[in-house]
């Protein structure tokens, strides 16, 4: 594990464009000491840390706080948590002019992001992701959420943070696993416009993600039509999520579901085979698998597919094709399960 308290590096800033609530993203190694800045800039008088890393790694905001251990995993992104968050809020006495802070993975930026979106109608929040999946996309746009048993972030709110505080040294922390997982987002980025980041130091990775995720949720802040380009991949690949109860990670889906979108826009005439192969290259070249879970059952996942947000016309999917990515709707379900048939399948668990 790196020293917790490593030297700063040249930091990339991007800005997510919002007009007034515009916020920058800061990249780099140490940005974390910046923190105590950044609640100066609200005019925070306390704040509420909420952290899924050790007391070495949750860094100081700089005013008299409360620290909360998060519940970190897709387990606990669950409305009771959020209560038990607000409650917590209340005890410490937080107010509308205070500040929350998560410090932690993707369902930590996704459950705290939406506690501060409920408590007194809104809360200051500045998010410092500690995954590679949480600084390449799920800390950035305001999206916040958590899962039902009927499907995964199907309650939720919009809540931009203040800032997002992207350190990279957080990722020297991470198991190979958890950091490959978050490459999931990377590789989805090749096919809707942030061109081909494979290769790149990881700092630029994060920062062409996250520069293409920004300029289209400026244009379309709330999903009502572009912002449905960042869920490439993601039909599947949130349906490749629950179908597995979470043992596939939320990028290692993706990373699925990105194949399959490939091969479904070839199986519908919208790219020929060669762009076909190029899904699965990129996807590979991350390291990340390409074919589907052994026990994946087809009926089970056309079935989780019905579910998805986007799904207002029978089955929705962000499909390659002559002018680039865009939303598809009404895909014939024979077209999908037949494209579903053709997937490679990974071999079985030795023993089962």
């Amino acid at each position: 594990m790196a020293e917790p308290h490593g030297g700063r590096t040249a930091v990339r800033e991007v800005e997510v464009a919002l007009g007034e609530r515009s916020y920058p993203v800061r990249i780099g190694r140490g940005v974390r000491a910046t923190l105590p800045d950044v609640i100066a800039g609200i005019g925070a008088r306390r704040a509420v840390v909420v952290s899924a890393r050790p007391a070495e790694w949750t860094p100081d905001p700089g005013v008299p706080s409360l620290v909360v251990p998060a519940r970190d995993g897709e387990h606990h992104k669950t409305l009771a948590w959020v209560e038990e968050l607000c409650r917590r809020f209340a005890d410490f006495g937080l107010t509308r002019s205070d500040a929350v802070v998560s410090c932690g993975g993707g369902t930590t930026t996704d459950a705290v992001g939406l506690a501060a979106a409920l408590y007194h109608r809104g809360v200051p929040v500045v998010h410092l992701p500690t995954s590679l999946l949480a600084q390449v996309d799920a800390s950035v746009g305001g999206k916040t959420a958590v899962n039902l048993p009927q499907g995964k972030n199907l309650v939720g709110a919009y809540w931009q943070p203040r800032a997002v505080l992207c350190d990279t040294a957080y990722l020297d922390t991470l198991p190979a696993r958890e950091r490959t997982n978050g490459y999931g987002e990377i590789a989805r980025c090749h096919f809707i416009g942030a061109g081909d980041l494979r290769g790149l130091p990881v700092e630029e990775q994060i920062a062409a993600s996250v520069a293409r995720k920004a300029s289209i949720v400026a244009a379309d802040e709330r999903d009502a039509g572009p912002r449905h380009l960042l869920n490439y991949g993601h039909t599947l690949g949130h349906a490749l999520e629950r179908a597995t109860g979470y043992r596939l990670r939320h990028g290692e889906a993706v990373a699925v579901g990105t194949v399959f979108a490939g091969r479904l826009a070839g199986a519908l005439g919208r790219i020929g085979p060669a762009r076909v192969a190029e899904h699965r290259t990129v996807v590979a070249g991350y390291g990340l698998p390409t074919a589907l879970p052994a026990d994946a059952r087809a009926d089970e996942l056309v079935a989780l597919m019905r579910l998805d947000k986007k799904a207002t016309d029978g089955l929705t999917f962000v499909l390659d094709g002559p002018r680039g990515a865009e939303v598809v709707r009404g895909v014939p379900e024979p077209a999908v399960a037949a494209a579903l048939a053709r997937m490679p399948v990974e071999a079985p668990a030795e023993g089962s």
